[in-house]
């Protein structure tokens, strides 16, 4: 009886077993946080002085110069809500009608609904390539048009195949009851299968919404507008130029360009384009999760 109340000690073997996965964690956790930390520290530290080099956990001077100039450039406003418009219309359009896509698929008397399924299986593997994906843009009329974030975007196979996992575990006496009240297709995806739906529809909405935010692409390749261009493709050509210190004549006169380099706006930049998404994503990761796992198991 007293066995019951027996503490079970860890053996010798398991405490270094668990200690040594406990150190494992913590250097892929410092080695993954510091790179973000150290762009952090040097963005906001002045931008002659940190050329000298030697800045690795505190700013040494500190300043909010750099910053400064990176809100006063021409554009990056107008950027932040072109991100900001196609992140969200390029969400909510692409979950519904990947959602609306996969709940027919999912229906089994639907004709050649197998065949659906093996060709969009190609598509995820093998595509035609840049140049005729390019062309097919052009030739669409979505060339420099805020359209090719959304239309292109509406429809991702992947996320197909996880909402038909998710419809297919729905009971199908839910259908049948609508029916006998008269409800056709259209309403009963619209009243019944979207509100059951939450859950997949937040997980695919997070993949989406974080693509649509991360994605630069797009921008590049198919905009020429700066009106027209994200915040990442902004960050891209800041990155990629060479003529960095033209941003910098760009800037506002009150700011003192002895203290702004190229370099200093590059790490600002960086920072406010990746922060917004980088704290909403730890509140959200657990949808990820839980949309890997949707239709893996049962229950």
């Amino acid at each position: 009886m007293f066995k019951l109340f027996k503490r079970n000690r860890r053996t010798t073997s398991e405490y270094i077993f668990d200690n040594i996965n406990i150190l494992i964690m913590l250097f892929i956790c410092a080695i993954t946080i510091y790179p973000i930390w150290y762009v952090l520290v040097n963005s906001l530290n002045d931008g002659v002085d940190a050329m000298r080099g030697g800045i690795y956990w505190w700013p040494r001077e500190f300043t909010l110069e750099n910053y400064k100039a990176v809100f006063e450039t021409p554009g990056i406003v107008t950027s932040f809500g072109v991100t900001i418009a196609k992140t969200v219309i390029g969400t909510i359009t692409h979950v519904f009608f990947t959602a609306m896509v996969a709940y027919a698929i999912s229906r089994r008397d639907l004709y050649g609904r197998n065949f659906y399924m093996l060709v969009g299986v190609i598509t995820m593997f093998f595509s035609g390539g840049l140049i005729p994906y390019f062309l097919l843009i052009r030739d669409l009329g979505l060339f420099d048009n805020f359209l090719v974030y959304i239309i292109p975007t509406m429809f991702n196979f992947f996320h197909l195949i996880i909402f038909v996992s998710f419809f297919r575990e729905l009971p199908t006496s839910l259908e049948e009851a609508a029916k006998i009240d008269g409800a056709n297709d259209f309403e009963i995806f619209i009243k019944v299968i979207i509100p059951l739906s939450m859950p997949v529809i937040a997980t695919i909405a997070l993949f989406q919404g974080v693509y649509q935010w991360n994605d630069y692409f797009a921008g590049v390749i198919f905009v020429n507008n700066p009106d027209l261009q994200p915040i990442q493709t902004y960050l891209y050509k800041v990155v990629a130029e060479s003529s960095s210190n033209q941003m910098m004549t760009n800037a506002a006169g009150s700011i003192a360009t002895k203290t702004v380099t190229s370099q200093s706006i590059k790490l600002a930049t960086m920072v406010v384009t990746t922060l917004p998404i980088m704290l909403v994503y730890p509140f959200l990761q657990k949808y990820f999760v839980k949309g890997m796992l949707i239709g893996s198991v049962k229950g």
